[in-house]
């Protein structure tokens, strides 16, 4: 796959190859550590000591943005994964077995479609406890639905194709057929899909931070550094700034290459004409 030489292409491709590789060095490019307090420099402004200001108790932001990049790319990319495996197993299954099977999955999928997903989440989290892992699950819950439907929708059209029909023909059995014929030829949407529910997933996590049902107290986060700079905006309004700025980049970011992966994988981009 070759992404579309546009200027938005570009950019997203260089803002989120950007902000892995912080999330990554995160330990090397910090000034200090996540644990680490000045109580001398409390939600003192940009400086030398700290380049982008201290926030509550004096924690570095700097430190604080570059290790919650790493938990908000982790939540999202496991998120993600984890919604598009199970929605991908589950969709084929009830496209290419079809009766009873499908109608009970897709029965299913449409009560959970009927929540809205973040509402679901916030239920979810304040039951479990704020943790990673039950952020992950929550987020999961109703995020695999869209790929069900896709993947459905996708090997109904595949499964009589003449290909499969050879399979058949050769003995080939009906999980060989999914898994090797009508699943990987069903990847392109499911790709396009997968990239473009990031930016949502990094809002959602963010949202459960900010409302402190997502990462535990202590861990550096995003939406937990905005929920905390809401309280000195007239006073210090750099804390609220710099990581809303980071979360604002990394969700622009994503967007442009979801839509340069989408152009990529479309048939029917004028690129491709």
């Amino acid at each position: 796959m070759r992404l579309p030489r546009s200027l938005g292409g570009r950019i997203g491709l260089t803002v989120t190859g950007a902000l892995v590789l912080a999330a990554l060095l995160a330990p090397v490019l910090s000034p200090t550590t996540p644990e680490a307090i000045d109580l001398a420099a409390e939600l003192s402004p940009p400086g030398p000591g700290h380049p982008l200001g201290a926030g509550e108790n004096g924690i570095d932001l700097l430190t604080h943005v570059l290790h919650g990049a790493r938990l908000s790319l982790a939540v999202a990319f496991f998120t993600v994964a984890l919604s598009a495996a199970v929605g991908t197993v589950l969709g084929g299954l009830a496209g290419y077995v079809g009766g009873l099977v499908d109608e009970a999955l897709m029965r299913l999928t449409d009560v959970l479609l009927a929540f809205p997903g973040l509402l679901l989440a916030l239920f979810l989290t304040a039951v479990l406890g704020p943790s990673l892992p039950h952020v992950v699950l929550a987020l999961s819950a109703t995020g695999w639905t869209g790929y069900a439907r896709l993947a459905r929708a996708q090997v109904l059209t595949l499964r009589e194709r003449e290909y499969v029909q050879a399979a058949r023909a050769l003995g080939a059995s009906n999980t060989r057929i999914l898994w090797h014929h009508l699943l990987p030829n069903a990847a392109g949407p499911l790709v396009v899909q997968a990239t473009s529910a990031l930016p949502g997933t990094l809002l959602a996590e963010s949202s459960l931070s900010f409302l402190g049902l997502g990462a535990p107290p202590g861990t550096p986060s995003w939406g937990a550094l905005v929920d905390q700079g809401t309280q000195y905006l007239l006073v210090a309004p750099h804390v609220a700034l710099f990581p809303g700025m980071a979360l604002a980049l990394a969700v622009l970011g994503f967007h442009l290459l979801g839509d340069a992966v989408r152009d990529a994988l479309d048939p029917q981009h004028p690129k491709h004409r």
